[in-house]
C-alpha cells in the first residue's frame, strides 16, 4: 500500500525520504532521516521503530548494507516489514519481507533506493529510481520528480490519499517535513506544491534558527 525512496544529494550531503500511500498520513509513519548519518523508509506493515534504530546503528558507524543486516536479524516480524536505508557514502540497502503484501519490488541505483507493495505493477521502484537519476535541481525537486514518475509507471494498485516529503541537511532537525495526511486528489502533487512555496524560504527559516538578528522578515502583514 505504499512506494517510496530514499535519496542523497552527492554534492550537498542532504539526505531525503519522499513516500506515497493509499493509507492515512503514510509519511508520519514511515519517514526517518538524520542530517550526517542517513535515511531510512521503514513500511508495508509498519513497525516505526525500524527506521530509528537503523539510523542508530549507522550514526554509530555501520554502513546501510550493515545496518539493515542487523535490521533483519533484530526486528521483530521481519518477514513483514519493508525497510530502505541509504548512508552517507551513498550506499544503500533494501529489505523486502516475503510477507510484502500484493504485488512487490524494489530498486537501486546512483545515491538512491526505492521500494514498494501493493503496487500495479513491479516496475514501479524502477521507474521511482530513473525518475531520480534522471531530474536535476534540489534534492527536493528530484525526489518529487522520482514520485510522479512512480505513479505515471502504475504506482500502486488503487488511488494514493498521502504523501511526503523529508529533508535534512547540517542542522538537527529537518530543514523540510512535507505532508498531504489524505486527500481524494492526488497527494503528490499537494506536496509539490507545497515544496514549490516552501523552497524558496528553507534557508531563511534555517537561518531564524540559527540567529534571528540576521534573519529576514517573513513578508507578512506587519513584519514586512
Amino acid at each position: 500500500m505504499t512506494f517510496s525512496l530514499v535519496a542523497r544529494c552527492a554534492g550537498t550531503g542532504m539526505f531525503g525520504v519522499a513516500i506515497s500511500s493509499s493509507s492515512p498520513a503514510v509519511a508520519a509513519r514511515c519517514s526517518y532521516a538524520r542530517a550526517g548519518v542517513g535515511a531510512v523508509a521503514s513500511q508495508n506493515i509498519t513497525d516505526p521503530t525500524l527506521g530509528p534504530f537503523a539510523l542508530n546503528l549507522m550514526q554509530g558507524g555501520m554502513s546501510a548494507i550493515e545496518a539493515l543486516a542487523a535490521v533483519r536479524d533484530q526486528g521483530r516480524f521481519i518477514d513483514y516489514r519493508q525497510v530502505l536505508a541509504i548512508d552517507t557514502t551513498g550506499r544503500t540497502a533494501i529489505h523486502s519481507g516475503p510477507n510484502s503484501l500484493g504485488i512487490w519490488a524494489q530498486a537501486e541505483g546512483r545515491d538512491v533506493a526505492s521500494g514498494g507493495n501493493l503496487l500495479a505493477n513491479d516496475g514501479v521502484p524502477a521507474a521511482i529510481v530513473g525518475g531520480f537519476e534522471d531530474a536535476s535541481g534540489q534534492l527536493g525537486d528530484r525526489l518529487i520528480a522520482a514520485l510522479r514518475g512512480g505513479l505515471a509507471a502504475g504506482g500502486e494498485a488503487g488511488p494514493v490519499h498521502s504523501a511526503g516529503m523529508l529533508l535534512v541537511d547540517k542542522v538537527s532537525w529537518p530543514v523540510a517535513d512535507l505532508r498531504c495526511d489524505w486527500t481524494e486528489d492526488c497527494p503528490i502533487e499537494a506536496v509539490a506544491v507545497a515544496w514549490d512555496i516552501y523552497k524558496p524560504q528553507l534557508d531563511a527559516y534555517v537561518q531564524r534558527a540559527l540567529d534571528p538578528s540576521a534573519a529576514p522578515s517573513y513578508g507578512v502583514p506587519g513584519d514586512e
